[in-house]
């Protein structure tokens, strides 16, 4: 039987969460770090599994052959390899080598990933033949690529194939881990762009150490764990809180189309304990489960992120798993997380009945060491937060958050990052998350929405998350979205609708006219009087959650013409 460690990470010593890895392996060398999928000539899913000796060796031997081939301490490397062994080996030996992963969700257009490769401003590029084939047809970072790593044949894609990497750090068996300080760069993650243009967010090797610690506490993940990640950067915590990774078999891109057959083999054949999936994955894999009369025994947390996650769908989710299992919803962003938290028991009848009523989606206490305000809405910058006004408990405003997993800037942005990032006076930085919420009298969070998105009549100001809580109760809508029609102050709030299914004409009148009956009855909706049925929402890449209301603003103002 596999012995595990008591303790799930030494920091006392390294300020590099690729250190965790080498920690598990000296520990516990035999014990799984890894179950990835493999190729299979019959059907189903065929799983191979590899200890935290066997990935901490192989992660060594490709750092070894990055400092051979010039990627080393500060090369900003892009990365854009398939979930699987190799992505983590290589991600882990960035790190040990001392080099800055680049990592941009391949699925958020041609336009938006030449622009963050452009700002990116990259040194060497590991990837896919497809990945290579694309920098080179596209010309990406061409100015500032000096290396490049093929996972798989090179076909005059230039630079050396991954094994060749590999073989170069094989003629070494000496152990790998840049001395990285708490304020040197770790990585780059793009945000996903679903509310604007992707950025990447400078993330320093202390943010990494601090979120591990607050993952810990605010989950109580334990090690010895199994976790099951459908978002694979997740998993880089993995190894640092003692939890063996299993790798679904899926598109990390398309997490709503994911297979929920072969998601419950995975879990019922690792015995799964922790899983990480969006709002999108939750409601097929409990659409599943329901269906199948399916039970997940050995869950014993899930965590939703990316979006809102429909009280209905946790409820749903909730029924497939032991009744000591708690679902977890936290809030946060690229730039700041984890923010809050709120877990399946404290989604009681009341918070449904204040969600329904137009509160907003309830967050959750603030994880700590965490410190959230709410100030009043501007359109401005902030040098200090001297400048910002607090507002009251119960009335919405602008989320702001401060915590030691918090960055503090974007790479090659400067603009952006002084929007974004208020100086406290004291070397601390606020983060401003783009979100209205309310902080209510007990210190819990309630998201109202994107300030972006937030619709103005110049009567009255609507907040989208709050107005569509208020129509997603209909048992005909799979979800509502607010969108304006028209210049900000001059607005018309427009209801769209996404229904479940076709319904037949009268029935799309009957809705029509039950959303209209739901405005009136609500001061806060009153003003709406247009309500559009949408064949399918747009939303993000990288979750499949997020509501691109941008577009269908865009979409209701030429249904509206016709």
């Amino acid at each position: 039987m596999d012995k595990l460690a008591n303790k799930p990470w030494n920091t006392d010593s390294v300020c590099n969460i690729a250190g965790a890895l080498t920690w598990q392996a000296s520990r516990q060398p035999d014990v799984a770090a890894i179950h990835y999928p493999t190729r299979s000539l019959f059907k189903g899913v065929h799983y191979a599994s590899c200890s935290y000796y066997q990935l901490d060796e192989l992660s060594n031997a490709y750092a070894r052959g990055m400092a051979q081939y010039r990627i080393g301490p500060g090369t900003r490397t892009v990365l854009m390899l398939k979930p699987g062994l190799e992505f983590f080996a290589v991600f882990f030996a960035l790190f040990k080598a001392g080099a800055v992963p680049v990592l941009i969700d391949p699925g958020i257009g041609l336009e938006a990933l030449t622009q963050c490769l452009a700002e990116a401003r990259p040194e060497a590029f590991i990837g896919t033949p497809k990945a290579q084939f694309a920098r080179k047809w596209f010309g990406w970072a061409r100015e500032t690529c000096q290396s490049f790593v093929t996972a798989g044949f090179k076909l005059g894609l230039g630079g050396i194939s991954l094994q060749q990497l590999k073989d170069l750090g094989s003629n070494s068996r000496e152990a790998v881990l840049h001395p990285s300080q708490p304020d040197d760069v770790a990585a780059i993650l793009f945000t996903s762009g679903s509310t604007g243009t992707p950025k990447g967010v400078v993330y320093r090797h202390r943010h990494f150490i601090a979120q591990v610690d607050m993952l810990q506490q605010a989950f109580d993940i334990e090690p010895g764990e199994v976790s099951l990640p459908t978002f694979p950067p997740f998993a880089l915590f993995d190894p640092a809180l003692g939890m063996t990774t299993v790798v679904p078999r899926m598109d990390p891109t398309r997490p709503a189309d994911a297979n929920p057959e072969w998601m419950v083999a995975a879990i019922d054949e690792f015995q799964v304990t922790h899983v990480f999936g969006s709002p999108a994955l939750l409601d097929t894999l409990s659409r599943h489960t329901e269906q199948a009369g399916k039970r997940l025994w050995s869950v014993k947390r899930i965590v939703s992120a990316g979006a809102a996650v429909p009280l209905r769908v946790v409820r749903r989710m909730q029924a497939a798993l032991a009744n000591d299992a708690l679902i977890h919803t936290p809030y946060g962003a690229t730039e700041c997380l984890p923010v809050s938290s709120a877990s399946s028991d404290m989604l009681d009848a009341r918070v449904e009945s204040m969600t329904e009523s137009g509160e907003g989606i309830f967050v959750g206490r603030p994880i700590a060491p965490n410190e959230v305000r709410i100030i009043a809405i501007s359109e401005d910058a902030f040098s200090d937060l001297s400048e910002t006004m607090t507002m009251p408990p119960g009335m919405p405003g602008e989320i702001i958050v401060s915590g030691p997993s918090c960055t503090d800037m974007y790479f090659g942005q400067k603009t952006a990052t002084t929007m974004a990032k208020i100086p406290d006076g004291t070397g601390g930085v606020w983060h401003r998350m783009g979100d209205v919420g309310i902080l209510d009298g007990k210190g819990c969070l309630w998201y109202c929405g994107r300030l972006s998105q937030r619709v103005e009549t110049g009567t009255e100001t609507l907040f989208p998350d709050q107005v569509e809580g208020i129509f997603n109760q209909h048992p005909d809508a799979v979800r509502t979205a607010l969108v304006g029609v028209g210049a900000p102050g001059r607005q018309i709030p427009v209801l769209c609708v996404e229904v479940r299914g076709k319904l037949a004409p009268v029935d799309y009148e009957r809705v029509h006219f039950d959303m209209l009956q739901l405005a009136q009855a609500h001061s806060l909706t009153r003003s709406i009087r247009t309500v559009l049925f949408h064949p399918g929402f747009p939303v993000d890449t990288r979750h499949n959650s997020k509501i691109r209301r941008d577009e269908l603003a865009l979409w209701a103002v030429k249904k509206m013409q016709k």
